[in-house]
């Protein structure tokens, strides 16, 4: 299927691994000119590199900047004349019991999973609508959904995305520029992946035994068992970004494997 992402600008934020990093690559194949983010400029070189030698043809740069700040936002928005497609895929996790996270940890996770997307949604926003034309994507998660105990915060952050990305698209009635979200579920990052490989260690098992336990203790609900794999939710966010998805807008798309045990 062809996504008739041709001649669109994409910035996808945090995607020099894992899911934006998928991100990045699916827009590229389709043709979109995408713009990664980092930061540091060794991971953005390093990102771009491996892109460039898997689509030689594709239309790619590269810009290092930290979004979870106000300056980094700005930094970012500056390098771009027009931004057809934004995907506010930047995210930290950290499991810690509640009673151990403090101001600072709240403040940093909702400066860095919350403001960045409104931050760049908001300067990107007036330009779309005046062109009647774009997408806005928000990184969500299942924790949106179902807060997870083991991070509160975390959840809470992933609560907010789908808020905002709901109001962002009441705002663009009878416009064609949309604002979604999507939801992953358990996905086999490179963060993920380091977790569960120091998890299993210190538990003596192989990862596929630390894994297994995981579904079994912690995501019983989940349909699929598994770990998804960042492509399988970049193949989401390229149809969201796509004119094909023109009729869906103000949506929380889930593909968390079957987690959230709900029909709607």
């Amino acid at each position: 299927m062809d996504l008739q992402l041709k001649g669109q600008h994409a910035l996808v934020t945090g995607s020099t691994a894992g899911i934006g990093y998928a991100i990045a690559y699916a827009l590229a194949a389709e043709g979109a000119s995408v713009t990664i983010n980092g930061r540091t400029q060794s991971g953005v070189d390093k990102a771009l590199h491996k892109l460039k030698a898997a689509l030689p043809e594709a239309t790619l740069q590269g810009i290092a900047a930290d979004a979870s700040h106000a300056a980094g936002c700005e930094q970012l928005i500056s390098h771009s004349d027009r931004i057809d497609i934004l995907v506010n895929n930047l995210g930290i996790f950290d499991p810690k019991p509640f009673e151990s996270i403090p101001d600072a940890d709240w403040l940093r996770f909702f400066e860095t999973n919350v403001m960045s997307g409104v931050r760049l949604s908001r300067a990107v926003l007036p330009g779309m609508k005046q062109r009647n034309q774009g997408r806005i994507v928000f990184i969500s998660s299942e924790s949106g959904i179902c807060p997870p105990a083991e991070m509160v915060h975390y959840g809470m952050t992933k609560s907010a995305q789908l808020s905002i990305a709901r109001g962002l698209a009441e705002t663009c009635v009878g416009t064609a520029v949309t604002v979604n979200s999507v939801l992953p579920g358990p996905t086999l990052t490179e963060g993920a992946k380091d977790f569960f490989d120091k998890l299993a260690k210190e538990q003596g098992l192989s990862f596929d035994a630390a894994a297994k336990a995981f579904f079994e203790q912690a995501r019983p609900t989940s349909l699929l068992r598994r770990f998804i794999q960042p492509d399988e939710v970049a193949s989401m966010v390229a149809y969201v970004c796509s004119p094909k998805s023109a009729a869906t807008n103000g949506a929380a798309l889930r593909v968390d494997g079957g987690v959230v045990r709900s029909i709607v």
